[in-house]
């Protein structure tokens, strides 16, 4: 069977998808939907972009190794807004579906800062 590999567009536009569903998702108050939306969009976007670069993106750590660049390449890393803070935040979303782990006030700091991170990601060339 062959695999079929998503481009860097479709990766955009998936985590486009995946953002507006997880908005409704939290809306509707299925937190745990929303959490794992949330990191499925974050998780495309660096895909995209790693993809264009040429950047391994096949795993998580793969995803993460890309934002720590990305952050490095901006030199952002210690910023509150920057690559790695948003990609944090998303991990956090991620384990949250599992675990259930997040009270409501880091879901209500963190989901900007995700939001923020896939719409700065997705601007980039």
């Amino acid at each position: 069977m062959a695999t079929t590999t998503m481009s860097p567009r479709e990766h955009r536009q998936v985590a486009l998808d995946f953002l507006a569903a997880s908005d409704e998702e939290f809306e509707r108050g299925d937190v745990l939907q929303g959490a794992e939306k949330l990191w499925g969009a974050a998780a495309h976007a660096v895909m995209s972009v790693a993809q264009e670069r040429g950047w391994t993106h096949e795993s998580h750590r793969s995803l993460k190794n890309a934002a720590i660049r990305l952050s490095k390449d901006y030199d952002d890393e210690l910023s509150q807004q920057g690559f790695l803070a948003g990609f944090l935040a998303a991990e956090k979303f991620h384990r949250h579906f599992y675990q259930d782990s997040m009270e409501d006030w880091e879901r209500d700091a963190d989901r900007p800062l995700v939001h923020a991170f896939v719409e700065r990601v997705l601007a980039l060339d």
